[in-house]
């Protein structure tokens, strides 16, 4: 089981915006603008949620995790699975992921939630390089 810690959930940011699209004080356009990196991360990285998209109501969002850090060396900046952090987070010290919620018919896309994941130093790899006495 993950141990999520520093989780920062941008729920009331993401109200405001939506109550200012509803309002017409923003634009769909400006709101839906997901680039085609994030759709195609979406399509095959992502996980299907129970909400449908606040914009055009068309279909259920998808729910996509990136991950940050530089103990991840090539593999930060990247999307991936549940499955995925939890083998990662099992290895590594400290990590950030960003999930972020994309409509892939509409192009809505807004993050949604943040949150470190890793071992913190209690019990994973040890990034100390051995000696050639070793």
């Amino acid at each position: 089981m993950l141990t999520q810690r520093q989780v920062v959930d941008y729920v009331l940011q993401r109200r405001a915006l939506l109550a200012d699209v509803y309002s017409g004080r923003v634009g769909v356009a400006e709101v839906c603008d997901a680039s085609p990196y994030l759709l195609r991360a979406a399509r095959f990285h992502g996980e299907p949620s129970e909400q449908t998209c606040p914009v055009c109501r068309k279909e259920r969002l998808t729910l996509v995790s990136w991950i940050f850090g530089e103990e991840l060396k090539h593999a930060a900046g990247s999307a991936r699975k549940p499955e995925e952090l939890e083998r990662l987070a099992g290895i590594h010290n400290e990590f950030s992921v960003y999930v972020v919620e994309v409509c892939r018919t509409c192009s809505w896309n807004h993050l949604v939630l943040s949150y470190v994941l890793g071992t913190g130093g209690r019990s994973g790899r040890t990034d100390r390089r051995r000696t050639a006495a070793e």
